[in-house]
């Protein structure tokens, strides 16, 4: 079975968005997903610092676990926070989610396997 490749960003209804101060859903799983990229770009002309997170949905719980906190981001930089073949697995249910110390000032490009085949 081909495996199902897709892009995650943070968007509302006008279309996708900077994110900022709030915690902003990237991803809410609806199976098991397999995200295989995360590139953080600071789209401002000062430093920033970005958190990313996963809220599980295991046992019932809403518990945050964290893939970097207050990482920061040169101006105009990026940081990729998956390589070398590596994979964070996803269960139905569980979110990503991102935010940044300063206002609209960090964008977020997700790159995930949906449903993964067995």
């Amino acid at each position: 079975m081909a495996q199902d490749f897709e892009r995650a960003v943070a968007s509302e209804s006008s279309g996708d968005v900077a994110i900022g101060t709030a915690a902003r859903t990237i991803i809410t799983s609806n199976s098991d997903d397999a995200i295989i990229g995360i590139r953080l770009a600071n789209i401002l002309n000062a430093t920033i610092k970005a958190d990313v997170f996963i809220t599980s949905s295991a046992s019932g719980g809403s518990a945050d676990s964290y893939i970097v906190k207050n990482v920061p981001i040169p101006a105009g930089g990026s940081i990729e926070l998956i390589d070398g073949g590596a994979k964070i697995v996803l269960q139905s249910g569980d979110v990503l989610k991102a935010k940044a110390d300063t206002a609209n000032s960090l964008n977020v490009w997700v790159s995930f396997i949906d449903s993964i085949s067995t």
